[in-house]
């Protein structure tokens, strides 16, 4: 066990006595406002206010997942995504408030019954191989992630929200237009999918995209290197050069932190985090993924939805997120994080109050009353969900619940848990676009990405409403009702919107919080 999970068992010993810690809730609107949620982590003043960015030179962050893919269409990891966000762009991306903002296309329409989608390209945008961007380009990479083309690829990960796309056609050199076969006003979030040439075929080795990066370099479980687009179309990048360094986990990683050879790296701790004071501005945002300690629901013990109810009550999350980061994450209720507030269902944060005699009056009512063994799969590369894990650990031991860590290897994590659903429970963060179906739709029993095996009638007839919904409120209502038969069923344990602390160089600024679980380089640059 590594030496930092020993301290956090050794204060869950003296928390467990201290009663039910408060519910923290900063960053519940985090998609019209990115302020740092770390109430106990200050941004110094310096940071505040941007200076004068010196333009050029290079930095390294550091990372702890590898990539699964250069091929954008083919990646299946948020750490991926995470990266590659820099080098490619769809019609239109998200910013740092949410806003979804033309990018490859220059302006867009969505016909009043919602079913027709018009986009006019944006002028001379390029490849970074110097190819001007085409409708035929277009068309062709919006076919490929609807499944559309011809000669299928396998690995590509075809989006099911485009399962309602009927055409999509080029009535012209500026125009592309996406037809759909029933209404739907959420597909603008999933056209984010990374437009790239319709001929190039080392996409894999070699990726060529359009945005404010290019691709320099990539070596497995090495490093990935990517370097200014002075093409670029829009505001260029002020860095010449980004090299993500990969580690194998953050322990590595942070011994790199502290001697001061990383620029930036996330995904750490508060108590990492005061160690670097001195070197680094540390930044608090949210991460927008929904945590959870997700139930395998073909499993036998967690075919019960009793049983899954009891764990809810037994698991105190509250202390997760003291321990894990100070309070500074967000609680969550359901499967849906808070950056997408126009939906969450805040009124359901508290549902299942931490309450070990009711867990166990649940318990008895089934047939593990004497006692349940599972195991959680968690992958190694993952610091807090591995934490998150040591510490639901000793909560369940407290009701004779023996629940077992087992850490993989994140690629061993995608076969086996997330592909081909042989696991009993694991700990993740799930990622989604800012499109409330996008976070929900894994829930819905015929979803690929199901990996939960969750399997309820009304929760499909309610999704599939929400979805089709033009009228914003009943949209509203739909989505709301999704999440509450998610919680109300316990279709796993929600646990929280973990903080995400970052370190930050002192000489560099810039960086940028988003809804989303993107990194804009772009965005960075160097001060005296």
């Amino acid at each position: 066990m590594k030496k930092r999970f020993l301290i956090y068992l050794a204060v869950l010993s003296l928390l467990c006595g201290c009663g039910e810690a408060s519910v923290q809730k900063g960053g519940a609107d985090n998609n019209t406002d990115t302020t740092p949620v770390a109430a106990q982590t200050k941004v110094p003043e310096e940071q505040q206010t941007p200076k004068t960015p010196i333009e050029g030179g290079s930095i390294t962050v550091g990372i702890t997942q590898d990539l699964d893919s250069l091929d954008p269409h083919v990646a299946v990891a948020a750490g991926t995504d995470e990266v590659l966000f820099n080098i490619f762009e769809g019609l239109v991306k998200a910013d740092e408030k949410g806003v979804m903002n033309p990018a490859v296309a220059e302006s867009y329409t969505i016909s009043d019954d919602a079913k027709t989608y018009t986009f006019t390209l944006r002028d001379n945008v390029k490849f970074h191989n110097g190819n001007v961007v085409t409708t035929e380009d277009v068309v062709y990479s919006l076919k490929r992630c609807a499944g559309f083309t011809e000669a299928k690829d396998p690995k590509v990960l075809v989006e099911s929200a485009l399962s309602i796309v009927s055409d999509i056609y080029a009535p012209d050199e500026k125009t592309v237009v996406v037809a759909l076969s029933e209404p739907n006003t959420e597909l603008i979030y999933y056209l984010t999918c990374a437009i790239i040439p319709k001929d190039y075929k080392d996409q894999a080795t070699a990726p060529i995209g359009t945005g404010p990066f290019k691709f320099v370099s990539y070596e497995p479980l090495q490093s990935f290197v990517i370097e200014k687009n002075n093409d670029y179309y829009g505001e260029k990048a002020h860095l010449d050069k980004v090299t993500f360094k990969i580690f194998a986990n953050v322990d590595s990683a942070f011994m790199e932190l502290l001697a001061g050879s990383i620029d930036l790296m996330t995904q750490l701790q508060a108590d990492q985090c005061k160690q670097l004071e001195d070197k680094y501005n540390i930044v608090g945002a949210n991460y927008n993924l929904v945590q959870a300690l997700f139930l395998n629901n073909d499993f036998e013990p967690f075919k019960s939805a009793k049983v899954r109810q009891a764990l809810c009550y037994a698991i105190n999350r509250d202390e997760i997120n003291q321990m894990i980061s100070e309070g500074q994450g967000t609680i969550i209720g359901s499967g849906m994080f808070p950056g997408i507030s126009e939906y969450f269902a805040e009124d359901l944060v508290d549902y299942y109050p931490f309450d070990q005699e009711k867990a166990q009056n649940i318990l008895d009512l089934t047939n593990y009353d004497k006692g349940l063994t599972f195991t959680i799969k968690i992958p190694s590369s993952y610091d807090s969900h591995v934490a998150t894990g040591q510490i639901i650990v000793e909560q369940l031991k407290k009701m004779g619940i023996t629940a077992k860590i087992e850490t993989v290897e994140w690629s061993t994590w995608l076969t086996d848990v997330y592909r081909n659903r042989n696991f009993e429970a694991t700990i993740i963060g799930l990622d989604a676009n800012l499109a409330p179906s996008d976070i929900l739709k894994r829930y819905n029993s015929t979803a690929k990405n199901n990996f939960i095996n969750y399997n309820n009638a009304a929760f499909d007839a309610c999704y599939k409403q929400a979805v089709e919904s033009v009228n914003i409120e009943d949209k509203k209502n739909y989505y709301h009702k999704c999440q509450e038969i998610l919680t109300k069923n316990a279709a796993s344990v929600f646990i929280q919107d973990p903080a995400q602390l970052t370190a930050v160089k002192k000489d560099l600024e810039g960086y940028t919080p988003y809804p989303i679980y993107v990194f804009d380089a772009s965005k960075l640059y160097f001060v005296k």
